[in-house]
């Protein structure tokens, strides 16, 4: 049975009652991070007796999509049915030649929040979801999109690819009732996009697992309230710890306020944000609110080496919430997203103990060196924060 001892205010009871949807009991879970993450995702694809559902923000058609569409197109021969949703904006880059290869093996393919010439400024909002869906048994989700740089492949030259050190990310693998939990979500979203009803899965197996977890996904304005607001409420009823880790920040002046708030009870509030990132625009935007968090009493850390791409929190190293969702505009207020939470101390404690792992890789930003930083950083910083709601 999960230890759950405690914060009764982070209980499984509390956290149903705010978000509004029933835990799922008796469950295994594997944390992924490392590039272990898609040798163990494959192979449970690889496994698969009678479905599989994928649906990913990106899937590119380099050494590791290819890898991937071709363990698909083994398991569709052996008769196995495939579904992919993918997001039209995420994954704009992928020829349509490749798609094509897949249907042609029977596999069904779908473009979620598509481009539409009547309706041109819904393109903003995206499909950000990571999710796969093996029989109904198994479900993974979290950071990590099927491209390259999740798994450590980086191009040198034009036919030259050096396998190194993957973007630092975190997913999950469940084992368990969970997944056919899951697998109702990927449903909805498959006929909501035109893709037909999927037939629902007749029993479950029940397996050797003891943790309870909850299904956080949004695809509606109500949706991404409700997730908003269980955020809002697990840093507010924290009582020891706070520790978020996220590759896009840009926080809303409400998240400011209780962050500070949990400061002032005496939380320890800790922040990971990437040191270097894809997106230039939105790391110097996430810098502009530095100096007010630090005088706060928030401690930040920038990852330092590969990117830093994970989505994760830790609440008294208890209430855990991994997925897709980052603490921007984007994800809090536009998009599709799905994450997941457990309830368990040991599961927690494994959590901090891989937050504080990176901690170990990563520089705290000092405020008296951060105030002496250059005006053109500075200015830069200021500048990218005016459209913080459209990276």
């Amino acid at each position: 049975m999960a230890r759950t001892e405690g914060n009764p205010d982070l209980s499984i009871r509390s956290i149903q009652s705010i978000f509004g949807t029933p835990f799922t009991d008796g469950n295994k879970i594997t944390l992924l991070k490392g590039l272990d993450s898609f040798n163990i995702i494959f192979n449970a694809v690889n496994k698969a007796r009678e479905f599989i559902c994928l649906a990913f923000y990106i899937f590119r058609n380099d050494e590791t999509g290819t890898e991937l569409a071709e363990i698909l197109r083994k398991k569709a021969s052996e008769g196995v049915r495939v579904y992919i949703l993918y997001d039209h904006f995420g994954s704009i880059g992928t020829p349509a030649k490749f798609w094509g290869y897949l249907r042609d093996s029977g596999i069904r393919i779908r473009a979620s929040r598509p481009f539409k010439w009547t309706a041109p400024f819904h393109y903003v909002r995206r499909d950000h979801r990571k999710l796969i869906i093996i029989d109904g048994l198994y479900a993974f989700t979290g950071g990590l999109n099927i491209a390259n740089e999740y798994r450590g492949y980086h191009l040198i030259s034009k036919k030259i690819m050096r396998k190194k050190k993957g973007w630092r990310d975190t997913g999950i693998l469940l084992e368990g009732p969970i997944a056919a939990t899951l697998f109702e979500e990927f449903r909805r979203s498959w006929l909501l996009w035109k893709g037909g009803v999927i037939p629902a899965i007749k029993q479950t197996r029940r397996v050797k697992g003891e943790l309870p977890v909850l299904p956080i996904f949004a695809s509606s304005a109500r949706g991404r309230r409700r997730m908003r607001k269980l955020l809002y409420f697990s840093i507010a009823k924290s009582r020891k710890s706070i520790y978020l880790t996220t590759a896009y920040f840009t926080p809303s002046r409400r998240m400011l306020q209780v962050l500070e708030e949990a400061v002032n009870r005496g939380v320890d509030v800790k922040l990971l944000l990437p040191g270097r990132s894809d997106i230039t625009a939105a790391l110097y935007a996430a810098r502009a609110y530095f100096t007010k968090l630090i005088k706060a009493g928030v401690e930040i850390y920038n990852y330092q080496g590969e990117i830093l791409h994970a989505k994760t929190a830790v609440f008294d190293s208890v209430w855990s919430v991994i997925g897709s969702a980052n603490l921007d505009f984007q994800s809090l207020r536009r998009n599709d997203e799905g994450n997941v939470g457990i309830v368990d101390e040991d599961f927690g404690t494994q959590m901090r103990e891989t937050f504080y792992e990176d901690l170990g890789n990563s520089d705290r930003v000092e405020l008296e060196k951060w105030v002496r930083r250059p005006l053109y950083e500075k200015f830069k910083e200021r500048f990218f924060a005016l459209f913080r709601k459209r990276l």
